[in-house]
């Protein structure tokens, strides 16, 4: 009941941010598609950039380079070494973030008006003149190497890498964005460049701004910030066939804590079912500790802290997955009970009380997201990429609240395979073996 009225009154304070939110679509002269968000509260800009494809179009051979080239765009740019760089956007109060998935590179901005012109104008050249000295990429992968190294000693991380191995198979997706050392070890610098110029392409784009700034301002800001990049990059990559058999697959591990990681065919997101999946889901293991998992294998089991499951929807593959940590001589039961609960609920599905819960939660959480330029920069430009329309936020909501019991308990038996559900465990568990060839 607490929960309740907590959601409802954030629902209720936040609402009027979601209707404030008016985005605009405009068009440069270059050519390039972005949203708008038009704020003049304060003088503040937040942009984002995302470039489809990521690290997905690491070639053959060349794992991890995307990734090692991503983290030398802030390393120095045009006639600046990394300290210059890091010394003039900290002199014009600016802040840049590169990042990089399998299907995406992200590119954010955030620059006060005042000093607009000169942020943007080395936001450009760490874009379109990166420098990718010898030095920089040494040190780079160094860092790189650090991490690949520790999570080669992270439970989590084992389980997370040993179940897309499964999974994904050969497809990007099967392996680490990191690489291996071996792979990194063998990047040059015209690797770099290569990848660069494959990622970081006009034809994969997806631009949304917001703060203050005019749709003009920002048309002629565009066009000088992006045209200058490559227009076409490498081609994306297909759809991954996953292999999700059902069974348990044991990495063996000398940890007294076993981590196993689950997963199951997912949905797509643009499927009619995809927010009844969504509602099912937060019912099932994504709503902390009101889910059926951590009910079940938390509350009344004391097997684990922590289990959850979420809806994991890439541009390539569609899963349904979950993870959960129990002592060795425990997590034989753990695997157990959450197989169970996933045949429970498709057989019998939820309750009324259960869909309302979750709709209450699900729709007083969502305003909010909007608390900043930056956080409505971000959703926007997701938004474009899951190719979802300007009026989403204003009606997401309403999408949620039509979800019925019927469709919820429907999608359940459709969706939910016990038989599929698919387990990877990482250590020493009792009582568990491999049933997968």
């Amino acid at each position: 009941m607490i929960r309740y009225v907590l959601a409802l009154v954030a629902c209720v304070i936040a609402l009027p941010a979601l209707a404030e939110v008016e985005i605009d679509e405009i068009t440069t002269p270059g050519g390039i598609d972005a949203w708008l968000v038009e704020d003049h509260t304060n003088p503040f800009v937040a942009l984002e950039l995302r470039f489809r494809g990521g690290a997905s179009l690491d070639p053959e051979g060349k794992r991890g380079v995307t990734n090692l080239m991503v983290g030398l765009l802030e390393e120095g740019a045009g006639d600046m070494d990394s300290r210059a760089f890091a010394r003039a956007t900290e002199a014009f109060a600016a802040s840049f973030h590169y990042d990089v998935s399998d299907d995406t590179v992200s590119v954010s901005a955030r620059f006060l008006t005042e000093n607009r012109d000169e942020a943007v104008a080395l936001l450009r050249a760490s874009l379109v003149d990166p420098v990718f000295d010898q030095p920089s990429i040494d040190r780079v992968r160094e860092q790189v190497s650090s991490v690949i190294r520790s999570n080669q000693t992270d439970p989590r991380r084992i389980a997370g890498e040993a179940l897309d191995s499964l999974v994904y198979g050969g497809h990007p997706y099967g392996s680490s964005l990191n690489g291996t050392l071996e792979s990194i070890a063998g990047l040059t610098r015209e690797d770099i460049v290569a990848a660069h110029d494959a990622a970081l392409a006009r034809d994969r784009l997806y631009v949304s701004a917001v703060g203050d700034i005019t749709a003009e301002e920002l048309t002629a800001l565009l066009d000088e910030l992006l045209l200058d990049l490559p227009a076409e990059g490498a081609p994306l990559p297909g759809r991954a066939d996953l292999n999700l058999p059902g069974g348990v697959e044991v990495v063996e591990f000398d940890t007294p804590q076993s981590v196993a990681g689950f997963a199951q065919p997912g949905i797509k997101r643009e499927d009619p079912d995809f927010f009844a999946a969504y509602v099912l889901n937060y019912i099932l293991g994504g709503g902390s500790f009101e889910s059926r998992l951590m009910e079940e294998v938390r509350e009344k089991r004391g097997l684990t802290y922590g289990v959850y499951s979420y809806l994991a929807d890439r541009d390539g593959a569609e899963i349904w997955m979950g993870s959960v940590s129990s002592a060795n001589e425990r997590v034989g039961e753990a695997i157990d009970v959450i197989r169970a609960e996933w045949a429970k609920i498709r057989e019998q599905g939820v309750t009324p009380e259960e869909l309302q819960d979750a709709k209450t939660y699900l729709t007083g959480a969502y305003p909010l997201r909007f608390d900043g330029n930056a956080p409505i920069a971000n959703i926007a430009v997701n938004m474009q990429m899951e190719d979802l329309p300007t009026d989403y936020i204003s009606n997401r909501n309403d999408m949620v609240n039509a979800v019925t019991l019927e469709d919820v308990n429907r999608v359940a038996k459709e969706l939910l395979s016990p038989d599929k559900l698919t387990f990877v465990v990482v250590g020493k568990p009792e009582g568990v073996t491999s049933t997968i060839n």
